[in-house]
């Protein structure tokens, strides 16, 4: 088992809907960024790489290559996860934490789950998504941006070209 962590954070700007977990949240702003800014897909990579011992976002995918200018980032979370796989990883489960002030994500992280399970290709079960605020604390609490925290567990996919009984002194 493999265990990574990741952070992502935008700032609030011009805009008419966030977009968070590949959920598109109306709202009175945006976040900036170079891509379409989802910081739960972001943090989501990160943890994922970081677990497989692959780098960054930043490393995969740079800000500054024309590229990835406003790509929806369930684009570059299933880039991640076909990596993985090169590896010989797959997702055992996922949890992350959105920090925010406003707007509410309860009504959408249902949604934000099965987004993410199916990208990942495991059960919604083993994708965790929760939310809170920083009780108006900080730059979250004065309404700056959001943040994201997430966690990621990654298991060895067994090797099906192994016998199933191994020979030896206890065979």
């Amino acid at each position: 088992m493999r265990i990574g962590h990741g952070f992502d954070v935008h700032a609030f700007g011009p805009g008419e809907f966030i977009t968070l977990g590949g959920v598109r949240i109306p709202y009175q702003q945006g976040l900036i960024a170079h891509s379409d800014g989802d910081a739960l897909l972001h943090a989501l990579c990160d943890a994922l790489l970081g677990a497989a011992g692959l780098g960054d976002i930043g490393q995969h995918f740079p800000d500054s290559s024309a590229e990835f200018t406003n790509i929806d980032s369930r684009i570059l979370l299933r880039r991640v996860v076909a990596l993985l796989r090169e590896q010989r990883l797959m997702v055992g489960n996922v949890d992350a934490t959105i920090i925010a002030q406003t707007p509410k994500m309860a009504p959408h992280i249902a949604a934000m789950r099965e987004i993410i399970a199916a990208d990942l290709n495991v059960l919604s079960a083993r994708v965790n998504v929760k939310a809170t605020t920083t009780e108006r604390l900080g730059y979250i609490g004065r309404g700056e941006g959001i943040a994201v925290h997430t966690v990621a567990l990654l298991v060895s996919l067994p090797d099906l070209n192994l016998p199933t009984r191994y020979p030896g002194p206890c065979a």
